[in-house]
């Protein structure tokens, strides 16, 4: 990827950004729920980092990368063991959990397959710090899944 980034690396970069847009509505949409309103401030951080997320890709898009740590995110692997739901906007809140948790697992495989595949090694530790940053998310609404879904008797 000397110069310039190739077609179908800017493809991937284009549905990138459109997976992260569709995050940001998501949260957007999940801060106005009333349940979550203890919650609201978080959710409007989400929607902030995923905001920033579209700002990292399209400078990707520039060629422009910039220093980077990646932290290591615990998995609790809650999300493997549930099943998607179809989101409404009279979703129970365990549903609500269960979409956050997939929309961040599906964000965290394709930043993780994203990194496996560039050959350059600034982008690849851009790619790997957002799928760190993808898994944090999914990291707390597995443990808000775990607290609040599976503690109840």
């Amino acid at each position: 990827m000397e110069g310039s980034i190739g077609e179908r690396f800017r493809e991937i970069i284009n549905f990138a950004i459109e997976r992260e847009k569709e995050a940001v509505e998501f949260y957007r949409n999940l801060g106005k729920e009333a349940s979550f309103s203890d919650k609201k401030k978080l959710i409007r951080e989400f929607e902030l980092m995923e905001i920033g997320h579209i700002t990292i890709l399209e400078n990707i898009g520039k060629g422009v990368v910039e220093e980077i740590d990646i932290p290591r995110i615990k998995d609790l692997h809650i999300s493997d063991y549930t099943v998607s739901v179809e989101v409404s906007g009279s979703m129970p809140y365990q549903d609500i959990l269960i979409t956050a948790m997939k929309r961040e697992e599906a964000s965290l495989k394709l930043y993780s397959d994203l990194a496996g595949r560039t050959m350059d090694p600034d982008m690849r530790v851009l790619f790997q710090k957002l799928a760190s940053e993808e898994s944090r998310h999914k990291l707390y609404f597995e443990r808000l899944y775990d607290d609040d879904i599976l503690t109840q008797d």
